[in-house]
């Protein structure tokens, strides 16, 4: 395989594998899932870090074990304010059958103590179906303004500038694209 070649298979490999995890958070469905998060804290390392992601489906709650990672609506009062959902993703140490319900005694790996509080399983999201290690941070950065100019600005206008540099090496050097089908039309 010649240089050239090469080089444009691995740009290829490295652009998916740039752009396929962002794919996976933006439309999750995908992969089969329904939801996706930004972890903003690290009470569940080592199985994911703050500014991971992680990719949810939808389960029934009957379905969760002791030992499931799941996200939930924090039950009680939120940290966020008036209207806010917290959203965290903990793992479960419990299932409790209680007479008005279904409800999961959560952990997070890192942390000493269990929840303070059961969570209904009304307050279920969803079971983790995997995580993305670090594109929340990616995702924070790209919503600054910094982000925007270094993640889109840029490289739009590097792409136009790239456009118009062919398409001025072409006509002053009379050269025709190589990569363009050429018509010809016939007079009958």
């Amino acid at each position: 395989m010649d240089r050239s070649k090469l080089l444009n298979t691995a740009g290829l490999v490295l652009l998916a594998v740039l752009v396929v995890p962002f794919v996976v958070f933006a439309v999750p469905q995908v992969v089969g899932a329904e939801h996706s998060f930004v972890v903003v804290s690290s009470s569940m390392a080592p199985a994911f870090h703050a500014g991971s992601a992680v990719v949810v489906n939808d389960v029934d709650p009957t379905s969760v074990d002791e030992g499931d990672v799941i996200t939930f609506e924090a039950p009680g009062e939120n940290f966020g304010g008036e209207g806010d959902v917290d959203r965290v993703t903990h793992r479960v140490v419990d299932v409790v059958e209680e007479e008005d319900g279904l409800y999961f005694q959560t952990k997070g790996d890192a942390n000493e103590e269990v929840d303070q509080q059961l969570v209904p399983a009304e307050n279920l999201i969803g079971r983790v179906f995997f995580a993305i290690p670090l594109i929340g941070w990616v995702l924070d950065f790209g919503g600054s303004q910094t982000g925007l100019l270094a993640l889109v600005v840029v490289p739009s206008a590097l792409l136009v500038v790239g456009e118009v540099w062919d398409l001025y090496q072409a006509a002053t050097t009379g050269e025709e694209d190589k990569n363009q089908p050429s018509v010809t039309v016939e007079d009958d």
